[in-house]
């Protein structure tokens, strides 16, 4: 007969990798690699699993794998188990497996009853396998039936449930209907143990204060039960409730009424919204919770923050915050040049200075038509022209305006949902573009006159004029002429790009929805949309600042201020000559703030600050480097549903005896 190991197609990538794993923590006995049951555990067990099952459980599929019973694994045994584990119903599999002692592919019940029996160890409460339900699956005790491989997977997924009846029931002394706190508390440690936090699990006895009478109620125990099993589908729920909430909070009431939008059928109770609730406030389940409040009743290894990061002093803090927004600074100031450069060649500010009022001061017909010229005129480093300033000041004006922004919103953030208020986004961004005119305004005016010059001179012979020369000309106050108009483009444009770009990603490209973080050019999409309306709507005051920081030459009107600017613009050259340049500014802003935004973020990533921000992180979005690791895990769902130290104590005394079944029943 051949064997499946021959008939199992494998991807080359696949093997490769099982051997690397293979190879890095295989013994060598003789001349032969191999796998002990200690080295085994150490190539499948997730070093930094996001659950509580202990490492020597992962011996169970160990006692599967073996299946010569020479208590090593070579590496075509290994490959096998690899093949197996890539299986949709692995979990199942490996169960069915375990159970099968005698290699027949059925389970009888002497099967069932020794195997359950000796996993469990003797202080488990007594399972009755006398009971109806057994019956139901296996026949009379004689074994006039077995299990086949589906039926074993029926009797799998309802045996956690019978083991809760029949616990409540023993543990039901009185018959009353009615369990202690502490009673509760072991009947749940014995079943889900491993799928509760610490904290969760000390106030297990808590649930009696649900209803009257200082105990706990069968229909309680089911639902708390119910929640457990449904564990996934209670995060996916609270993660995507919280996520579309506006404040980033739900209440019971927002949580079964997204659960019954979502599903076809409720999927939970108002006493399992109740349970759930309860656990995440901490008693107190009739407020708004966050997702990271349900932290605790997610993630089975939660523990409470440290106390050290709560009783920071007040200077530490502050030094930290200067700290942090020095770092800021300099990530600002990087990305803010590195933006400037790419986009630099089709700043128009010329186009915005012609007066289509003077006779021959009409240069350019549109934006190409000012680039041709230029390129014709002034060669290729015409393009580049008034550069040298630009990256002299465009680092600190836009340090400025992403520090201050960042600033600002860190402390109108709540802390709990990372959610932040419309009037704060704006406040935010406002107060960021307004601070960067001290440093935009000076080399907005140096970098226009550079630019105007450079055609001037071509047209009329004129000698061009260096940066210090403008700058000497002007003086100190001169550098902030048109200040007004600047301030009325940036504070807009920054009251619009920021909350614009934030809505962007967690919106439309969902950042941070179940985990999601976003990619390269999503980020680059994402700032670079923001940018348009924030730089099409500001052009106005753009053509206004440009015109008064503008040297007027002979001919050309004079502007006493911004409102004398607005007003002359429009009666001598209509209203199209306010968005003069506009699409061109939306090509250089749009793209400007784009590059800008994404090298400021990756520099973030790259080189985080060491504060990193509290994330609700479980199985259910973890990312693991080896899927080989998961799998494993997964294979374990089922059996350690059954009891939560189920094999612990085998796996632990190294006894191989017990079980010892085939990954494939014989053919029969």
């Amino acid at each position: 007969m051949n064997t499946l190991r021959s008939a199992v197609a494998v991807p080359e990538s696949e093997l490769k990798r099982w051997r690397r794993i293979f190879d890095n923590n295989a013994k060598v006995v003789g001349s032969e690699k191999v796998l002990d049951p200690e080295s085994f555990v150490n190539a499948i067990a997730p070093a930094d699993d996001l659950s509580k099952i202990g490492r020597t459980q992962f011996a169970i599929l160990f006692r599967v794998a073996d299946t010569s019973r020479r208590g090593y694994l070579t590496w075509e045994d290994f490959t096998v188990f690899e093949t197996v584990l890539k299986r949709p119903d692995a979990d199942y599999w490996m169960a069915f497996q375990y159970f099968d002692v005698d290699n027949s592919g059925y389970i009888s019940y002497d099967e069932f009853k020794s195997v359950f029996s000796a996993s469990i160890g003797p202080d488990a409460i007594p399972f009755d396998f006398e009971c109806d339900w057994v019956k139901l699956y296996l026949g009379k005790k004689n074994g006039a039936h077995v299990l086949g491989y589906n039926e074993f997977t029926q009797l799998m997924k309802g045996l956690q449930g019978e083991r809760l009846r029949q616990a409540f029931k023993y543990l039901d002394s009185d018959q009353d209907g009615f369990i202690r706190p502490d009673e509760f508390k072991r009947i749940i440690l014995e079943i889900a143990g491993h799928k509760l936090s610490d904290a969760v699990i000390e106030r297990l006895p808590t649930l009696c204060t649900l209803s009257p009478g200082q105990r706990i109620s069968y229909s309680e125990v089911i639902a708390f039960q119910n929640v457990i099993r449904e564990m996934d589908m209670v995060e996916r729920i609270i993660r995507e409730a919280t996520a579309k909430s506006k404040d980033g909070r739900i209440s019971q009431s927002d949580f079964l009424d997204y659960s019954s939008s979502s599903s076809r059928y409720s999927l939970f109770t108002p006493m399992e919204a109740s349970i759930i609730f309860h656990f995440a406030g901490r008693g107190n389940g009739s407020q708004r919770l966050a997702l990271i409040d349900f932290a605790q009743l997610l993630d089975p290894r939660w523990s409470p923050p440290h106390e050290e990061f709560e009783s920071k002093t007040t200077s530490t803090s502050f030094l930290n915050s200067v700290l942090h927004s020095t770092y800021s600074f300099v990530q600002g100031g990087i990305a803010g040049a590195f933006g400037a450069t790419i986009v630099y060649p089709i700043d128009m500010g010329r186009m915005q200075n012609q007066r289509s009022t003077v006779v021959g001061q009409i240069l350019y017909k549109n934006s190409i038509d000012c680039a041709r010229k230029i390129m014709l005129n002034e060669g290729f480093l015409g393009f580049y022209r008034g550069l040298g300033p630009q990256l002299v000041g465009v680092a600190p004006e836009k340090a400025i305006k992403l520090t201050v922004n960042d600033l600002i919103r860190s402390q109108a953030m709540d802390p709990e949902t990372g959610r932040i208020k419309i009037g704060w986004e704006l406040f935010a961004g406002g107060a960021a573009g307004g601070c960067q005119v001290i440093f935009t305004n000076p080399l907005e005016i140096v970098k226009i006159r550079l630019q105007v010059q450079g055609e001037a001179a071509k047209a009329e012979g004129a000698i061009p004029r260096g940066a210090i020369h403008i700058v000497r000309q002007l003086g100190i106050l001169g550098l902030y002429r048109g200040a007004s108009a600047c301030l009325l483009r940036d504070i807009p444009f920054s009251a619009i790009y920021f909350p614009a770009y934030g809505h962007l990603k967690s919106d439309v490209f969902k950042e941070g929805y179940n985990g999601k973080q976003l990619s390269f050019l999503e980020t680059l999409a994402a700032a670079g949309m923001a940018g348009m309306p924030a730089a099409y709507f500001t052009t106005p005051a753009d053509v206004v600042k440009t015109r008064l920081q503008v040297e007027s030459r002979k001919g050309q009107t004079n502007y006493k201020g911004l409102r004398d600017a607005f007003v002359k613009i429009y009666r001598e050259e209509g209203f199209r000559a306010l968005f003069k340049g506009g699409p061109a500014r939306v090509l250089r802003s749009s793209p400007q703030f784009g590059f800008t935004l994404l090298a400021y973020e990756q520099l973030k990533k790259a080189y985080p600050w060491d504060e990193k921000p509290r994330k609700v992180e479980t199985a259910l979005t973890s990312r693991p480097d080896e899927i080989t690791k998961i799998r494993a895990r997964n294979a374990l769902k089922i059996l350690l549903d059954v009891h939560g130290d189920f094999g612990r104590r085998a796996a632990m005394s190294g006894d191989l005896s017990l079980a010892a079944p085939r990954l494939y029943p014989r053919n029969k």
